[in-house]
């Protein structure tokens, strides 16, 4: 069962951080009155090995797709980097406990 809560973006890093701090990408903390989550985008900070399933053009992709995502967020928010997200309002979707989606509440901005 899908639910809707209203937040702010508490803050949001470029950086790495994700799965066991292993990833290079962007990880925003959101949160409202009475919940809080995080949320990362990224994709693997090391080379692809003999080992990997993955390539570098692979690797690539994945965070030029994060940079396309995070520029929808920027310009949905009105700002022009990461460090001025701090305070953007946001819905965020659940099913559960867990994080579904979210997005910038461009109607109140």
């Amino acid at each position: 069962m899908n639910r809707i809560e209203l937040g702010k973006i508490k803050s949001a890093e470029f950086g790495i951080g994700g799965y066991q701090d292993c990833q290079l990408g962007v990880g925003f903390v959101l949160g409202g009155e009475s919940w809080g989550v995080q949320d990362f985008w990224g994709a693997w900070a090391t080379k692809p090995t003999e080992h990997t399933k993955w390539t570098e053009t692979d690797r690539c992709m994945a965070l030029g797709h994060v940079c396309m995502r995070l520029l929808d967020v920027l310009r949905a928010a009105k700002v022009e980097s990461v460090s001025n997200l701090q305070g953007i309002p946001i819905e965020a979707t659940f099913d559960g406990n867990i994080l579904k989606s979210w997005r910038v509440l461009t109607e109140v901005l």
